[in-house]
């Protein structure tokens, strides 16, 4: 018979075709302590010295030496955690465009039926090959909507890890800060602990009034209060910076000087840089691109859904017959209207987000520059205020020493000098933090704001 091959035929061309096909392989999850442990420091610095980004300088990492604020960046830019959870995202993405660009996988039927009985001496079989082409019409479509998603995950990732890097380095500026702050308010402490003292002594002869006394009492708390709040806040802004370098809790960093910062130039000009630089914008603007290919997608498919079918057969009297069908939807009542409107009003909500967000990026950015200058003309008066008193503090030190000043007067003095500093040193922490803080809103270094 001449088709009694044509079973094996169709079993060989399934096997060949399932040749090609992926294989499931089961990926348990990590030992909970590997995750949790501390990173292989050889591997990071490694990775630290390839890195590429365009707000990172790829350096070695040496993790005996005092950290910069570049190489805490680059650490959290590789070990963040949130980032790695992201940047699995991109495969997603990145899959998903893959698949957009793969093209329909004809369908293939076929039957054989065998006579059991009657007076025709043949058994009977049909084929039929199909192809749906309503996906080839909206394939570039498709395609085109995969690649601008793909784009917005990346952008969106790397919008995240300039975040990151940021947050990395607005820590290091606060530890330094507050850790020189704790030092100044010990000082005060152990000078509020050292009056309240003599004055108890001076009480009990009777030598001042006990009003006195209550005031260097509550002097003496407010400064180991003052002191205790500044403990606090270091322990958690050390806690956040090992959180973001994806590091246990216990790590103890030495952390290098942070540069000057650098003065700002105007809101608006501020504002032109970051339409351009800051990735938040492109990957809304990404996102509206692939918006646009959905929407053109949806008006695509409002056409008639076609497939095309070739069939193949011979019945039981070995007539023989071979063909196309043609299939399509007929569009009366849908025509895709639903999901036309549905798109359209996507892309509508998207171009109102991109746009907010360019409202609210110019208010911010004004808000940081007005906050930033207050800052840097109180920080000026201050610096004007301070040698007198500590020419002042020098002054009473000196009497007291000679016996012509109370002790209590000149350690007064000193204090107010010590007050002022701590003042100064909060001012300092606020225009880096601030300078900082721009710098994410401009979505770029400061060394970019005067190219």
């Amino acid at each position: 018979m001449r088709f009694r091959h044509l079973p094996l035929l169709l079993a060989s061309a399934g096997a060949l075709t399932l040749s090609g096909c992926a294989s499931y392989h089961a990926a348990p999850l990590t030992d909970p302590a590997r995750v949790l442990a501390m990173p292989d420091k050889a591997i990071v610095s490694a990775d630290a010295a390839t890195i590429e980004r365009p707000f990172l300088t790829p350096q070695p990492i040496d993790w005996t030496a005092p950290l910069t604020p570049n190489a805490l960046a680059v650490i959290a830019v590789l070990e963040n955690p949130d980032l790695k959870a992201q940047r699995a995202k991109l495969g997603v993405a990145e899959a998903q465009a893959f698949a957009a660009r793969l093209l329909p996988d004809p369908q293939i039927q076929a039957n054989y039926d065998t006579l059991l009985s009657g007076p025709d001496p043949f058994d009977a079989f049909g084929g039929q090959l199909a192809l749906d082409l309503n996906q080839l019409l909206t394939a570039e479509a498709t395609r085109q909507n995969g690649e601008a998603s793909k784009r917005q995950v990346r952008l969106d990732l790397a919008w995240a890890e300039w975040q990151t890097a940021g947050q990395v380095r607005l820590q290091a500026v606060r530890i330094r800060a507050l850790a020189d702050q704790l030092g100044l308010a010990r000082q005060s402490d152990a000078s509020g602990e050292t009056l309240f003292a003599q004055a108890s002594r001076a009480a009990g002869r009777g030598d001042i009034a006990a009003a006195d006394l209550d005031a260097r009492r509550q002097t003496a708390l407010d400064a180991a209060d003052k002191a205790r709040q500044l403990e606090a806040l270091l322990a958690t802004a050390q806690g956040e910076l090992n959180h973001l370098l994806g590091l246990p809790p216990e790590t103890v960093l030495k952390l290098a000087p942070t540069p000057e910062p650098v003065v700002p130039p105007t809101a608006p000009a501020l504002v032109v840089q970051a339409i351009d630089r800051r990735l938040d914008l492109q990957a809304l603007r990404a996102g509206y691109d692939a918006a646009e290919a959905d929407l053109h997608k949806a008006i695509l498919e409002q056409f008639p859904n076609l497939s095309l079918t070739l069939a193949g057969a011979r019945d039981t009297s070995d007539n023989r017959t071979l063909g196309p069908a043609v299939g399509f939807t007929l569009p009366l009542w849908n025509r895709n209207r639903g999901g036309i409107a549905i798109t359209t009003a996507t892309r509508a909500q998207l171009k109102a987000e991109y746009e907010a967000r360019l409202f609210q990026t110019r208010a911010e950015i004004a808000a940081a520059v007005t906050a930033l200058e207050s800052v840097r003309r109180q920080k000026a008066a201050l610096i004007a205020q301070i040698p007198a008193i500590r020419r002042f503090a020098d002054t009473s030190a000196a009497a007291a020493r000679r016996g012509d000043l109370a002790p209590a007067t000149a350690a007064t003095a000193l204090q107010a000098l010590r007050d002022r500093e701590l003042t100064l040193s909060q001012l300092d922490q606020q225009i880096a933090e601030q300078t900082i803080a721009l710098e994410l809103l401009s979505g770029g270094p400061s060394e970019g704001w005067t190219r």
